[in-house]
């Protein structure tokens, strides 16, 4: 019975992200057409093109809708830079730290902790973060069902937590920076464990499968503005995560990559060809970045053992 119940939350969380913040925007566009052409941008494990520029990805949503969220923006990156574009989905038995390092893919949309690695590994870069709505900042929420008797972070002791993916920065890193400052170990949880993505954990937060869960805050806010979830507290802001590439690109693609990613008009001219989004972590484009900002969360990072 959990588990139909499961499935059923995850089905109605993916409708609400389809149909809920910037639904006037998501009925413009035509669903159909973008299924329809999706098999054409999304890798096929047939054959590689050399001419071709490999996307990948962090996982965040449910795995189709993750999809169909990056497909319009490559025809976007196609249209701008002339180069082609594919989109590769990262197997779950396979990271994308190793597939950004090794050239499987040649460019990504990463989360902090992936670039971490990623970077001491490989001497992946990041090019480009993400425009928040607070500017190129995000936050961590920590959630829980609005029934529950968890109102702050002292109440967690002793309940059940999800974490995002183990390199997740908003469903773990940022979490864990939460928890060490508020003096909770991992220890006094009843039980934990790391699930992978942002939308699992707040499908197995709602269906009563944990009692409480680390996501990222747009899709935290979401579902707690539409009495799904309860904040039960917020991280203070971090710079959010970006596009990074694989260091053998060639500089003058590099740099044809980032200036499209820099005119990038989601909220302007753009908006209407995307598909859903409101809902990633560069809603509002993105914006030049450098390895300083980051250096809290790579000291915090490094504490936790995240580099590796």
């Amino acid at each position: 019975m959990k588990k139909l119940m499961a499935g059923m939350i995850l089905t109605m969380l993916t409708f609400l992200l389809v149909t809920g913040c910037g639904q006037e925007e998501v009925a413009r566009i035509n669903l159909t057409s973008i299924q329809a052409n999706t098999e054409k941008i999304v890798e096929q494990p047939v054959s590689r093109d050399p001419e071709t520029i490999y996307f990948g990805f962090d996982r965040r949503l449910e795995i189709k809708e993750d999809v169909k969220m990056y497909v319009p923006f490559l025809r976007y990156l196609e249209s701008q830079t002339g180069y082609k574009f594919k989109l590769h989905v990262t197997p779950k038995n396979r990271s994308i730290v190793e597939e950004l390092g090794a050239g499987v893919v040649q460019i990504a949309a990463v989360g902090t902790v992936s670039y971490f690695q990623a970077h001491e590994k490989y001497g992946v870069e990041l090019i480009v973060r993400g425009r928040c709505a607070n500017d190129g900042l995000y936050q961590s929420l920590i959630i829980t069902r609005p029934s529950s008797d968890i109102y702050n972070l002292d109440d967690l002791p002793g309940h059940s937590f999800a974490f995002g993916a183990r390199n997740s920065t908003q469903g773990n890193l940022i979490a864990r920076i939460m928890l060490a400052e508020a003096g909770i170990s991992l220890e006094q949880f009843s039980r934990y464990d790391y699930l992978t993505s942002h939308a699992e954990v707040a499908n197995a937060v709602m269906s009563g499968e944990f009692d409480a869960g680390a996501i990222q805050d747009t899709l935290g806010r979401f579902l707690a503005s539409r009495g799904l979830v309860r904040i039960v507290a917020q991280s203070k802001y971090y710079p959010s995560s970006g596009i990074a590439v694989n260091p053998n690109i060639q500089p003058e693609v590099i740099k044809k990559i980032r200036d499209a990613l820099l005119a990038f008009d989601p909220q302007g001219k753009e908006r209407d060809k995307l598909y859903n989004w409101d809902q990633s972590e560069m809603p509002n484009g993105f914006m030049p970045t450098s390895n300083e900002e980051y250096s809290e969360l790579r000291r915090w990072a490094e504490q936790f053992g995240l580099l590796k």
